[in-house]
């Protein structure tokens, strides 16, 4: 197996705002807390110390041994569920939609990124423990967003009505799912593996909640990873001094959206992730998740006849606090609450929607997390590694778009000079003398010379594209394997990490999967990995 890396801007799949902030670009840093390396969260341990109630670390015990009720827990998360009552025990999290089956392959990127961050905080700060965090998204809607995965470029779909929080989706139909796909694999060992791991957690668990907990409990349960559901009565129950600052002072929406200005004031390098609401919660109740607005004094529940007055919506909340369900930009807030955490670990354009919130999390005085990006990786199967080698392609080449990429090899392979680079230039010389020549003589002349140059340019641009497509046409066998193996690497002429489904590498890896991926991805490294087998 060998290992390349390339900086994140060089393969053009990450916004020159991300870029900016992974290099501590002044401009970004008022935007975050502290930059992610080991000798800052020294200070971001001391800031959460203080800050982090014991009182909190009980309540967050209790709901997760409920939570984990009925699952088979490890030896490594049972330890790490105890540990979260102690003073001296932190969390790294990410978190991630219910996606069927995991979804495209940086759900596992994300969570290997959240495992090996606590390993290097545990050497570099030994007399502190640390736990990975999954924060499952269970109150998401978007049930269009999670309702697939792809496998050998077809998207097996699971074709249903749905409405509220997916968490709570039954788990009918996935049989259908089941069936297509091991149509498709297989019955190798991996295959057969494969199989038996969609079988036990969706057709053997009645919600795609339970589902997924027994799914990311399965693959990563030997690294101790602990699973965490906010959709749990007892803690919100933490959330609502926040909640009320929220929807009663829209305190939240105020700081949030000064922010965004301060963003539109700097360049067009940032493009707002999301906006905030004057009120940003949902009402969750009996399959229903809806927006909570605010007209006159009286808040309704949207497109409801449920209406409350203040007084009503203030006792409903302390009441009942598991019917409250924070938006994308109160939930960041919500796992801050509850969790003794110091670290998110997202995707660009989480850790983008994550910078508008700092102030928001000063005003509400919870501790501001250290942002850090996901590992993103490319795997290059054995196979793929010989057609690369055959057809002297680097990886690197593969990242540019398929137009620039085939242009590029051509030149490189072609006997003749493609490149009319020289002929431009000696143009330019010649024509130095005639404008030269113009201005000795008669400056009206000047124009006829600058059409007559633009003329010859664009003749020579024309020739070099004509002979291009036709060294193209010649060597068409070599361009055809050129883009198929790209569009192996690159499907959808995407990342490979957005539209793969692990199934694909595990039935060539099996169990080493992933032990491999912790092997390779370093978090702190912020650099996209490229892995060939």
């Amino acid at each position: 197996m060998e290992i390349d890396c390339l900086p994140f801007y060089r393969t053009g799949y990450f916004s020159e705002f991300i870029c900016d902030y992974l290099a501590e670009e002044p401009q970004v840093r008022n935007f975050y807390n502290r930059f992610p390396n080991l000798k800052n969260f020294e200070a971001q341990i001391a800031e959460k110390a203080t800050s982090f109630p014991d009182a909190n670390r009980e309540v967050l015990y209790e709901a997760l041994q409920k939570q984990y009720k009925g699952f088979n827990v490890t030896n490594e998360t049972q330890t790490h569920l105890r540990k979260l009552k102690e003073p001296i025990t932190f969390t790294v999290v990410t978190g991630h939609q219910l996606n069927l089956f995991t979804g495209p392959l940086y759900f596992l990127y994300k969570i290997v990124s959240t495992i090996n961050l606590t390993k290097e905080l545990k050497k570099a700060h030994p007399k502190y423990n640390f736990v990975p965090i999954y924060w499952m998204a269970t109150e998401d809607h978007d049930f269009e967003e999670i309702n697939y995965f792809n496998f050998r470029g077809k998207k097996l779909k699971w074709n249903r009505t749905a409405s509220g929080a997916v968490g709570h989706l039954d788990t009918k139909g996935l049989d259908e799912i089941f069936e297509a796909f091991s149509n498709q694999i297989g019955n190798s060992t991996n295959a057969i593996a494969l199989k038996e791991l969609f079988k036990k957690a969706y057709l053997e668990h009645t919600n795609l909640a339970d589902a997924t907990r027994y799914l990311a409990n399965e693959i990563f349960g030997k690294e101790g990873l602990v699973i965490v559901d906010g959709d749990d009565r007892n803690l919100k129950t933490l959330l609502v001094p926040y909640a009320q600052k929220d929807i009663f002072d829209q305190l939240a929406y105020q700081k949030v959206s000064e922010t965004i200005a301060e963003f539109e004031a700097l360049d067009q390098k940032y493009n707002v992730q999301v906006n905030p609401r004057e009120i940003n919660y949902f009402y969750l109740k009996n399959g229903l998740r809806e927006r909570i607005v605010e007209q006159n004094g009286t808040y309704f529940i949207n497109d409801t006849d449920i209406r409350f007055t203040k007084e009503e919506l203030q006792k409903e909340l302390k009441a009942y606090p598991e019917r409250f369900s924070p938006n994308v930009i109160a939930r960041p807030l919500y796992q801050e609450i509850i969790l003794p955490n110091l670290c998110y670990i997202g995707g660009g354009g989480e850790i983008a929607y994550w910078l508008e919130l700092k102030t928001m999390f000063e005003a509400m005085q919870v501790p501001f997390p250290v942002l850090l990006l996901r590992n993103s990786a490319l795997v290059v199967t054995e196979k793929q590694t010989e057609k690369l080698g055959k057809m002297n392609l680097s990886v690197e080449d593969l990242f540019l778009k398929q137009s620039s990429f085939i242009n590029k090899k051509i030149r490189e392979i072609s006997n003749i000079d493609i490149d009319f680079t020289a002929q431009k230039q000696q143009l330019e010389e010649q024509f130095k003398t005639m404008y030269e020549l113009a201005e000795q003589t008669d400056a009206s002349f000047l124009g006829a010379v600058k059409a007559q140059e633009v003329k010859q340019m664009k003749g020579l641009d024309n020739l070099e594209k004509r002979l291009l497509q036709a060294q193209k046409r010649k060597l068409k066998d070599h361009v055809l394997r050129m883009t198929e193996i790209q569009n192996e690497l690159f499907p959808n002429k995407s990342l490979q990490e957005r539209n793969v489904n692990f199934s694909e590498l595990y039935l060539e890896l099996g169990e080493d999967l992933v032990p491999m991926l912790l092997d390779t991805l370093k978090p702190l490294q912020q650099e996209f990995t490229i892995v060939r087998m």
